[in-house]
């Protein structure tokens, strides 16, 4: 993906280290999650649970939140609650997407999916016991110094993301598209909300943790769109360049299902372009946001496009 980027595109930030600043927070995410995803819950359920969202995954939203929160310098009891939130959102929504109502796939994150381990009844209800437990995480009852006002504004966020504005929608577009050869704005907008909704989502409950006026608030939310686009861009071609082992999901399955993707309307080499092109748009967006450090989102955005899984 290096060689289709603009030079502007490809400058590193400097003095900072993208892993090193993921593992930290990496951590901590781990260890919330696992504190709040109980196993204790009835019947089996807990296990299903922490099998999706546990021990696996690159946490790409998660790490965008408390990016965004940190460049808005806001609250870090809120930021690390709405990046377990928005994980726990993605996990249930691939727990669903895998099941064989919708995508009916057998991997995921390189080990059988939910409903092949636990069957497809108990699969349904971790996910939507998953999504439940996300918004509770938001508005913990002992508030957990985070005012009433930023719980509102990060369930809101979330609830926009996930709902059939975002995520959901973007999932029915997907389905009812089976075999259909949508045109460039259609299957943009599919993505934007299937995909890129919560990218984006993640981004400004990020900045929700913080006190930025309207034009930071702007930036960063085109920041986010045009990463979650280059994020679904990028997903498409490695849809068809990489195997089953090195994705952790089924390899070619969007081909073997007859989805419309990027890569079967623009070709491979005009997909590239397109998502070196938003990576550009969003790190733009960044420049144009005006806070002092966005250091780690910059970092986030590359690894995004530049990333072989």
């Amino acid at each position: 993906m290096g060689t289709a980027m603009s030079g502007a595109a490809s400058v590193a930030p400097q003095g900072f280290e993208l892993r090193g600043w993921s593992e930290q927070r990496l951590a901590l995410v781990e260890q919330a999650l696992s504190r709040w995803v109980v196993a204790d819950a009835p019947a089996g359920l807990g296990d299903a649970m922490r099998y999706a969202v546990l021990d696996g995954g690159k946490r790409l939203r998660p790490l965008l939140v408390l990016a965004a929160a940190e460049a808005v310098r806001g609250n870090e009891a809120a930021a690390l609650r709405a990046a377990c939130a928005v994980e726990l959102i993605h996990a249930y929504s691939l727990v669903h997407d895998d099941m064989p109502c919708m995508d009916n796939d057998v991997l995921r994150r390189g080990k059988p999916t939910v409903h092949v381990k636990f069957g497809q009844a108990q699969a349904l209800l971790a996910g939507d016991a998953l999504q439940a437990l996300a918004f509770e995480l938001l508005a913990p009852e002992d508030e957990d110094g985070v005012s009433a006002t930023v719980q509102a504004a990060l369930c809101r966020l979330l609830a926009r993301a996930a709902g059939h504005e975002g995520m959901a929608g973007g999932q029915a577009i997907d389905l009812a598209s089976v075999g259909q050869q949508l045109d460039e704005p259609q299957l943009r907008e599919m993505h934007r909300r299937k995909t890129g909704a919560l990218l984006r989502g993640s981004v400004m409950m990020g900045a929700a943790c913080g006190d930025i006026g309207t034009a930071a608030r702007a930036a960063l939310s085109r920041y986010g769109a045009a990463l979650g686009l280059a994020f679904q861009v990028v997903d498409d071609i490695l849809d068809v360049t990489a195997d089953s082992a090195t994705l952790g999901k089924t390899a070619g399955k969007d081909a073997a299902q007859d989805k419309p993707t990027y890569v079967s309307l623009l070709g491979l080499e005009r997909s590239r372009a397109l998502a070196a092109g938003l990576l550009d748009e969003a790190l733009a967006a960044l420049g144009e946001s005006g806070l002092p450090d966005t250091r780690a989102l910059h970092a986030l955005a590359k690894m995004v496009v530049d990333r072989d899984n």
